[in-house]
């Protein structure tokens, strides 16, 4: 291309983009390189849409176009991992009593549907291996391990549940393992360094100070506090420390949009229809 006919080409360019048409243009194409990937993350699984914890609200997290579901993992007295939030089966089953003390024979009997709706009854609780097998390669998966201090050797046995199905390698699963128990996050971290971990901290009015960062910094990868403790310093913060963050636990439109404002790395929410880093 001989020199006249690159000017010739540099100035049509500069023509172009100095017009209202080509300034959009050019406009439109920053924010796309500028627009943030959020993970939307289904907490419990889509559990404003089906009974939490349970294959119906995992199967709709993944009709719902959901990157990740989370769920909540505890040990039945014979040391099955049974995915399930409470300490006690009542709340969100037709049966009593701690999960602790129940075998697993018995905890699978429980219904744990039709609290929600008639429409899921019979629904059953899981068993982490039993999510891990149908949904790996389909949907990241969030693990947040409940009241570990209760079940001795937990750790070793949802370690052992993900590298028995070699899903303890790094960006190749898209598994997360996190709990407010930070010792059980240190303790999980060393045994499978390679598996992404994140704190989870309960709302605390004064916040989360640079100490605790820096030590959060030695074995952490995600820090995720309740939502109303985040805003853009806080964000700020944790990302200068090298971390991210999926705040919790979103059951609003208006709570959405305004961490997708606030442009943060995750979203946790029962209601994934609600993330749309997209929309206008």
């Amino acid at each position: 291309m001989n020199k006249k006919l690159r000017i010739g080409l540099f100035m049509a360019l500069l023509l172009f983009t100095s017009l209202p048409f080509g300034t959009a243009m050019a406009e439109e194409e920053v924010t796309k390189k500028e627009q943030k990937q959020v993970l939307n993350i289904a907490h419990r699984g889509a559990s404003g849409h089906a009974p939490e914890n349970t294959m119906a609200a995992f199967e709709k997290s993944v009709d719902m176009k959901a990157d990740m579901f989370e769920l909540d993992v505890q040990m039945s007295k014979d040391g099955e991992l049974v995915v399930i939030h409470d300490t006690t089966v009542d709340r969100t089953t037709n049966g009593t009593g701690a999960v602790k003390d129940l075998t697993y024979e018995e905890i699978r009997e429980l219904d744990a549907g039709s609290h929600f709706s008639d429409e899921f009854t019979g629904e059953k609780i899981p068993t982490l291996g039993e999510v891990l097998d149908e949904y790996r390669g389909k949907s990241g998966i969030l693990i947040e391990v409940k009241s570990p201090s209760l079940y001795p050797g937990i750790a070793e046995k949802v370690a052992d549940e993900l590298t028995s199905r070699n899903m303890d390698k790094p960006n190749n699963n898209k598994i997360i393992v996190q709990s407010f128990d930070h010792d059980f996050v240190q303790t999980f971290h060393s045994l499978l360094p390679s598996v992404p971990v994140g704190v989870l901290i309960s709302y605390n009015p004064f916040g989360i100070s640079d100490s605790l960062l820096s030590e959060f910094t030695e074995y952490a990868d995600y820090v995720n506090p309740n939502k109303d403790m985040m805003d853009a310093s806080l964000l700020e913060r944790i990302h200068s420390f090298g971390m991210e963050t999926h705040p919790w636990t979103v059951r609003s439109q208006e709570a959405a949009d305004s961490l997708l404002q606030l442009g943060v790395d995750g979203i946790i929410t029962d209601y994934p229809d609600y993330v749309d880093p997209h929309k206008p």
